[in-house]
């Protein structure tokens, strides 16, 4: 069968090995595969199906350095994942039996107990066969921890099936955003990683769900699964008419050749492998340092980052080799760069490759020249359908939030005045994000706003100029450290408290040294939870108020989760200010996932989560239809931002982090046209939005027999996110935070010295795009994130 395009020349920068037991695994995984029932008479494979498969060889492969039991043991768990899959297939996906397929999948859950003396039920098919084994015969070995996050990612693998089968019934082909982030659950990497620290070593407990670790994950499931759909595009597409498939992702959302769309996917795999290895090389070691973690742990975290590397590599050289796969002529000679040997590890060779296109693009990420002249920033026709209501306490609420941050310190410090907060008019956004919310809630949303964008202003201005890592750390561990989740909180009432003066001039003399180059010496000191500590500054006053004021009526849980989420928010400014520190611009995909973190997203989602109370279940929350929703929603709020800011973080902040600045630079295309396909990207988002509330959450709700009570909260849920759009939209166009002629204005803005206002000009508008041409190539994989 002729191969439907020409595999790509892959960037892959580790050696690949072979694991001495590799006979003993494939004379093991036949025995196990016969005795659970996945050969003969299973209908699904016979033993040449398995042996031409060699999951043994794959297994070798990616776990090149376990010893024998445990490497005949992963391969079992690969056996048992692929003939699910072949399974799955065959018996739903084929027929297109989604009730059927919901119903098998709810009982494989069952299978897999935290505690081995819980009762399994009777087997009733193969796959349940060998997850009953497989199971037994794993977890003995591993915490309670692992477990649990082993258990989960297994459960995520098996369900999300169901959104590919949804898929198929539809006829429809996800967009690029959306199969990335479902990818990851559905090709099973996140499964891998599990098995990864099985045999290698067990991450310990304080780092496993650190943001280093995650990234390490995901790009690592990246990887895996991009390269997998390369490889795989013609059994899948071709004889199967299987939808989930990134080449064909792109070959459709672009209107390409399927050529095209494959040199794409393996340009986004490129990325993601740098991604990788800037995490591993900078982010993860800081991590071990910063938890304190003593050479036994930091060896095991080391040892799970080779693990995932190994197994990069392994895999590449396994699928070089199945028959299960499209390889035809990969091992010659001939696609050597170097016409060197073309045999084991020789993938890892090819230095030409190294030093061309990939390194060109790890090169750019370092060399912007901050505070270019771009003029007023463009703004597209936004296609923004929902209208704006806003609250009728509006006006009172302008003045109060005046009243409350010069209460609180925020317009006393040097970073902004009053004039600067009123022209900001955070309240506005509240208003239209709540148009029906109470004096209180209004008050309460817009301090909310004025504090988190006073943080992401002070970072940079007190910290970012002087690359103050240490201070910036210090002082985060401070704003966590005012966010306790026992005991009453109770404040006093802002209006009947002065700021202290001793405060105020600590402040100012933070922001007076971090300008002349000096360590802010304010916030220098660290404090742990419960230590006592006093807030210094107009950040760390506010935060004290508004948790007391947010936190104080949730019960425990209520108030861990929004801590959580409030963290979240802060790693993030940290995030920023490392890629400040190493003048790195990030690549698509890290800044988009990040940016949802910045813009406080998980703080608006958790708010919104609280308030609905317990009625909703919590796994309706964590599905992959309403992450889909949310995160539709929060990307295209969050590059609303970054369109309109776009002149006042480049030209005047020098800053790194905006979309447009991060598809210009790794595709190398200009202003204009970065901003088309950036706002393309919003028009997708917005259009996954849609589906997602029309066609999916229906379904979730069948799937899991949800009342009309609880029905119409998640409908409210929906209208909140709409109106949340629509508010964030009006208050961008109403504020004048982005203006041109206000720019030069701001207090405390990194502005290059000498630097005169910008013109008056008013702002461009781009026309709504009505097709993106395939010229632009380069810039349009900044879409396939």
């Amino acid at each position: 069968m002729t191969q439907p395009f020409e595999l790509p020349s892959f960037y892959m920068p580790y050696e690949a090995s072979l694991n001495p037991h590799l006979e003993q695994a494939r004379v093991h995984s036949r025995e196990w595969a016969r005795d659970m029932g996945m050969l003969e008479g299973s209908g699904i494979w016979e033993l040449s199906d398995l042996d031409a498969h060699d999951y043994a060889l794959l297994c070798s492969y990616t776990h090149p350095d376990c010893d024998g039991p445990a490497l005949s043991l992963i391969t079992d768990w690969y056996v048992w994942v692929f003939f699910f899959d072949d399974h799955f297939l065959e018996t739903f996906k084929r027929s297109q039996d989604r009730v059927g397929g919901k119903a098998y999948l709810d009982r494989l859950p069952r299978f897999m107990p935290l505690d081995l003396s819980t009762p399994v039920p009777e087997p009733t098919n193969p796959v349940e066969a060998g997850l009953a084994d497989l199971w037994a015969r794993t977890v003995p070995a591993m915490s309670r921890e692992w477990r649990e996050r082993f258990a989960v990612s297994t459960e995520h693998l098996l369900n999300e099936s169901i959104w590919e089968l949804s898929n198929i019934n539809e006829g429809r082909v996800a967009n690029p955003v959306e199969y990335i982030e479902m990818r990851r659950k559905v090709g099973g990497a996140p499964w891998s990683a599990g098995l990864i620290e099985y045999a290698t070593a067990e991450v310990p407990a304080e780092v496993a769900r650190s943001r280093p670790l995650r990234v390490l994950m995901e790009t690592f499931s990246d990887g895996v699964h991009l390269r997998n759909d390369l490889f795989s595009y013609q059994r899948e597409v071709e004889d199967e008419g299987e939808l989930s498939n990134g080449v064909l992702v792109l070959e459709t959302f672009f209107g390409c050749t399927t050529q095209q769309a494959a040199d794409m996917v393996n340009d986004i795999l490129t990325s993601r492998l740098h991604q990788f290895e800037h995490t591993a090389l900078t982010e993860t070691p800081a991590l071990c340092v910063q938890e304190g973690l003593d050479p036994a742990r930091c060896a095991a975290v080391a040892a799970y980052v080779k693990g995932l590397q190994d197994w990069q590599s392994g895999g590449h050289e396994w699928h070089l080799r199945s028959s299960r796969y499209m390889n035809q002529g990969a091992l010659d000679e001939k696609d050597s760069p170097l016409g060197g040997p073309t045999g084991l590890g020789t993938s890892a060779a090819r230095v030409a490759d190294l030093l061309t296109a990939a390194g060109a693009e790890r090169f750019r990420a370092h060399t912007h020249v901050p505070h270019q002249r771009v003029g007023p920033s463009i703004l597209p026709d936004f296609q923004l359908p929902y209208p704006t209501t806003l609250n009728q306490h509006l006006p009172a609420a302008r003045e109060n939030l005046v009243d409350w941050c010069h209460a609180m310190g925020i317009v006393h410090e040097g970073v902004w005045d009053e004039a600067a907060l009123r022209r900001y008019d955070l309240a506005l956004c509240s208003a239209g994000l709540d148009p029906s919310g109470t004096q209180a809630d209004i008050d309460l949303s817009a301090a909310w706003l004025a504090w988190g964008t006073y943080g992401d202003d002070w970072y940079p201005v007190v910290h970012g100029r002087t690359r103050d890592l240490t201070g910036a750390q210090a002082l985060t561990d401070r704003l966590k450290a005012l966010m306790p989740v026992d005991g009453p909180l109770l404040p006093e009432p802002a209006a009947e408290r002065d700021v202290p003066a001793d405060a105020v001039a600590a402040a100012r003399e933070t922001l007076r040294a971090a300008s002349a180059g000096g360590a802010p010496e304010a916030v220098a000191a660290t404090a742990g939870p419960g230590a006592g500590v006093v807030p210094r500054t107009g950040l760390e006053r506010a935060l004290v108020d508004l948790w007391a004021r947010t936190a104080g009526p949730m019960d425990h849980d209520s108030r861990v989760m929004f801590r959580d989420s409030v963290e979240v928010m802060l790693d993030s400014w940290m995030w920023e200010l490392m890629n400040q520190a190493q003048h790195r611009i990030p690549d698509p995909v890290d800044y988009i996932e990040m940016r949802r973190a910045t813009f406080g997203s998980d703080l608006t989602l958790s708010l919104s989560r609280i308030a609905h109370g317990k009625k909703v279940p919590p796994e309706i929350y964590e599905s992959g239809p309403m992450r889909s929703l949310e995160n539709a929603a929060i990307d295209y709020g969050m590059l609303i931002n970054d369109v309109f800011s776009y002149q006042k973080e480049i030209e005047y902040e020098g800053e790194v982090h905006n979309l447009i600045l991060v598809v210009q630079n790794f595709f190398g295309c200009d202003y204009p046209t970065a901003l088309t396909i950036v706002h393309d990207l919003m028009n997708g988002r917005l259009r996954q939005f849609q589906h997602v509330a029309e066609h999916e959450l229906p379904i979730l709700y069948d799937d899991f027999d949800l009342d009309d009570e609880v029905r119409e909260i998640l409908a409210g849920h929906v209208k909140e996110l709409e109106n949340w759009l629509a508010g964030i939209l009006t208050w961008h166009y109403g504020c004048q935070r982005y203006s041109s002629q206000y720019l030069s204005h701001g207090v405390g803005t990194l502005r290059p010295p000498g630097a005169g206002a910008p013109s008056g000009e008013p702002r461009g508008i781009v026309p709504a795009n009505p097709g993106l041409p395939f010229a632009w190539k380069a810039a349009a994989q900044a879409m396939a994130l």
